[in-house]
C-alpha cells in the first residue's frame, strides 16, 4: 500500500476502493507510522544521569530536555514511552520503537523489564508493556499508583466505520504464565500466557455538572493474538460490532463494559476522571469518541511476559 503524507487532522481520506467499489478506507493521521518525533531526556544523576531517547508517532522533530509532551493535534497518537518525576528524580520508560519497513517505517512494541539502580545500591525492577493508542498522557508521571489514571484515552470522533484494518506481525515468548513486577515487593506469577492485543471501542460520552464523565458503548472491535506470526499479515481486518453485544455467545471479558477498571480522560475542568461506561448505545447511535489501543501484553499494568513483541503498520478505518 502506497504511503501518504497526511494533513494534521484525526483522519485523512486515502480514497481507496476495492474491486466492487463498495468499500472505502481512511488512514488515521500518522497511521502509516512513517514519521516519528524524538525526545532526548537526561535522567537524574542519582540513577546514573543517562540520556534516554523516547519515540512518539508524529511529525518529525527532536525535543531536548525533560519538558512534558503536550497533546498535539498534529498527531492523535501517544505511546507507553513516558517520563516520570518522582520525588525530584527524573526517569524514563521506553517500550515502543520505530523500525524500518520497506521504504517507510512501522512501530514495534515490546514487553520488557525496566531496571533502576539508585546511587548504585538499590535495584528496582518494573515490567513495562509496549503500547500505542489514541489520546495523551498526564505527564510527568508522579507515581506508580493507578497507572490508567495517568492516560487520557480516546479522541473526539463522530464517524461510523465498519471495521479497523492494519498490517501486523507478532513474536510471543510461549511462556505458560506471566510475571507481575511492580518495583515493590516480590515478583509474582500470574496464571496464563501473555498475548498482544488490539482494543477499539466507539463511545457516546457526556459530562455532568460535577465534572463526572459517562459513556455508552456504541461499537466494539477487540482481538488478541495467541501465536507467533513471523511474517507480515497485510490488511488484517477486525469488524466493528454495533449496539448491545452483551447477549453474544462466548462474550469475552474484555468485550464487556469497562467499569471496574475504567480508562480516564480530562474533563472540562482539566481534571483527570474515570470514564464510566454505564450501558450500551443503540446500534444506530453516533459516537462522540474513539478509543483505540495496540499493546504487546494484555494483562494490565506491570503484568506480561518480557520478550513479547507486536509490530503494527498502516492503521486505517474501513467504510462500506
Amino acid at each position: 500500500m502506497m504511503k501518504k503524507i497526511l494533513l494534521p487532522c484525526l483522519l485523512a481520506a486515502a480514497g481507496l476502493l476495492n474491486a466492487s467499489g463498495q468499500e472505502r478506507e481512511e488512514m488515521l493521521n500518522c497511521g502509516d507510522m512513517d514519521r516519528w518525533l524524538t525526545r532526548d531526556v537526561k535522567e537524574s544523576l542519582v540513577i546514573g544521569g543517562n540520556h534516554k531517547i523516547l519515540h512518539e508517532v508524529g511529525p518529525e522533530k527532536v525535543i531536548e530536555g525533560d519538558e512534558p509532551l503536550i497533546f498535539n493535534a498534529s498527531s492523535p497518537w501517544r505511546t507507553s514511552n513516558v517520563m516520570a518525576k518522582v520525588s525530584g528524580v527524573t526517569k524514563c520508560s521506553t517500550s515502543v520503537f520505530p523500525e524500518v519497513r520497506g521504504h517507510g517505517k512501522c512501530v514495534r512494541m515490546e514487553t520488557l523489564v525496566e531496571r533502576v539502580k539508585v546511587l548504585g545500591l538499590i535495584n528496582i525492577s518494573v515490567l513495562a508493556g509496549g503500547s500505542i493508542y489514541l489520546g495523551g498522557v498526564d505527564e510527568p508521571i508522579k507515581g506508580t499508583k493507578n497507572p490508567l489514571g495517568k492516560l487520557i484515552m480516546g479522541v473526539p470522533f463522530t464517524k461510523r466505520p465498519a471495521a479497523l484494518r492494519f498490517d501486523y506481525k507478532t513474536k510471543l515468548t510461549g511462556e505458560p504464565d506471566r510475571k507481575k513486577i511492580t518495583g515493590f515487593g516480590r515478583q509474582e506469577t500470574v496464571a496464563g500466557p501473555d498475548y498482544p492485543e488490539v482494543y477499539m471501542v466507539l463511545q457516546k460520552r457526556w459530562e455532568d455538572a460535577d465534572g463526572n464523565v459517562y459513556a455508552k458503548r456504541v461499537a466494539t472491535a477487540i482481538r488478541r493474538f495467541t501465536k507467533t506470526q513471523p511474517d507480515w499479515v497485510n490488511d488484517y481486518t477486525v469488524k466493528l460490532e454495533y449496539g448491545d453485544i452483551s447477549g453474544k455467545k462466548n462474550l469475552a471479558d474484555i468485550e464487556q463494559l469497562k467499569n471496574d477498571d475504567p480508562y480516564y480522560t480530562r474533563n472540562s475542568r482539566g481534571e483527570m476522571v474515570p470514564i464510566r461506561e454505564i450501558g450500551w448505545a443503540a446500534s444506530d447511535e453516533t459516537p462522540t469518541h474513539v478509543v483505540l489501543r495496540f499493546s504487546s501484553s494484555h494483562g494490565g499494568a506491570y503484568i506480561g511476559s518480557p520478550g513479547n513483541k507486536f509490530w503494527i503498520d498502516n492503521v486505517r478505518f474501513v467504510y462500506e
